[in-house]
């Protein structure tokens, strides 16, 4: 990498700013501005044009700071050449050329193999790591297992001076006596030892609870997060997955437990396991208000009407929130309007919108919405 790389790399960030904006209105004329919404409207039409994506770190990394002191992967700089114009990085070089640079004809060639020639190289490295490698043999001493046998020899002679001594002194029959009277009462040391270490599993019991949508009358098919409330003791979280019954081991006597689901009602269940059974439905009620706003944000029919339904749910001074899922760029606020026009685009990346949280006001109007939108993966 040269400076004069660092420089191409700079107008080709000018130039893909140039090609976004012919067609599109951001925030910001400058892609160093850029956020949000702005960049997952961007990713969309770098998708479409060139047919590849940058995550949302890359863009963050390169595009947020100017100018940069690395260059980035060959392959994003392909794509955004493609999207500028080109048909590669050594193109858009080619035709941006400096006063006396000269491009070597087979930079292009060397850079469209430099990942292979990676790859090559790890895979020689582990080849001959392995061949390096050997097994250890144990070679046992000759004299050492002549001295094992000796050992051997001289205890079974021990052995049998001691049963002859035994039987023919009364000490020895007291000593034979007290050495067995001993080693029961180490068994039973040993039975009573596990008998405490497992008395928690001999004497729990499971019991199995199945949530059920209580206006469908089926299985909920979402995760939800169950809270275990003790006396005295923090709440533990456990998380009930989807279309399975959710099971707690407990030698307790009651449960109580607080089930919770961005799209379900919130509710605390009591139970007094003395006289409840092992399995059980429990029905949640579903959160309407949220289960509209995930409706709306996947459905692309009839926009008008989805976009009147919004406007009389949601509260004119709602707090809404975007959640990211990324250091740089954690969470960004929206007003209603922005909201509304962002669910009502029709984008790939709303596929990936989840709703996190939804609270309403006395009047029955959405006044907080906390959602999110899945994060991308970097292009390999």
């Amino acid at each position: 990498m040269t400076d004069l790389d660092l420089l191409h790399f700079e107008q080709l960030k000018s130039e893909v700013q140039a090609k976004y904006i012919e067609n599109h209105s951001p925030s910001f004329d400058e892609i160093s501005k850029w956020k949000g919404i702005d960049i997952i409207y961007f990713q969309e039409d770098l998708r479409k044009l060139a047919k590849g994506n940058i995550s949302e770190k890359s863009f963050y990394t390169y595009f947020k700071s100017s100018p940069v002191n690395k260059l980035p992967r060959i392959d994003m700089l392909n794509i955004l050449s493609i999207y500028a114009g080109y048909d590669t990085w050594y193109g858009f070089k080619k035709k941006h050329l400096f006063s006396d640079e000269i491009l070597s004809e087979s930079e292009e060639s060397e850079i469209l193999n430099v990942t292979d020639l990676q790859q090559g190289n790890e895979i020689l490295t582990t080849i001959n790591g392995t061949e390096n490698t050997g097994e250890e043999k144990i070679i046992s001493d000759p004299k050492s297992l002549d001295l094992q046998n000796k050992n051997v020899e001289n205890q079974s002679n021990d052995s049998k001076i001691t049963i002859e001594n035994l039987s023919d002194t009364k000490e020895s029959r007291k000593s034979f006596v007290k050495k067995y009277l001993w080693l029961s009462i180490s068994a039973l040391l040993l039975l009573t030892v596990g008998f405490l270490s497992f008395k928690d599993e001999i004497f729990s019991k499971k019991y199995y609870y199945s949530f059920i949508d209580a206006d469908r009358n089926s299985k909920i098919s979402a995760e939800l997060q169950v809270q275990i409330l003790k006396s005295d003791e923090s709440p533990i979280i456990y998380v009930a997955k989807p279309n399975e019954p959710f099971v707690y081991t407990t030698k307790s006597k009651s449960l109580t437990m607080v089930v919770s689901s961005p799209y379900y009602r919130t509710d605390t269940i009591q139970r007094n396991l003395e006289s409840a059974p092992e399995a059980e439905n429990i029905e949640l009620k579903p959160n309407d208000y949220a289960w509209m706003l995930f409706y709306y944000s996947k459905s692309i029919k009839d926009l008008k009407k989805k976009r009147e339904s919004l406007n009389y749910l949601i509260s004119d001074n709602a707090l809404i929130y975007q959640v990211y899922d990324n250091e740089t760029y954690g969470v960004e606020t929206m007003n209603k309007q922005r909201y509304i026009n962002f669910v009502t685009l029709p984008s790939t990346s709303l596929e990936k919108l989840e709703v996190i949280e939804t609270q309403t006001n006395t009047q029955g109007k959405i006044e907080m919405i906390k959602f999110k939108i899945a994060k991308d993966e970097i292009l390999k």
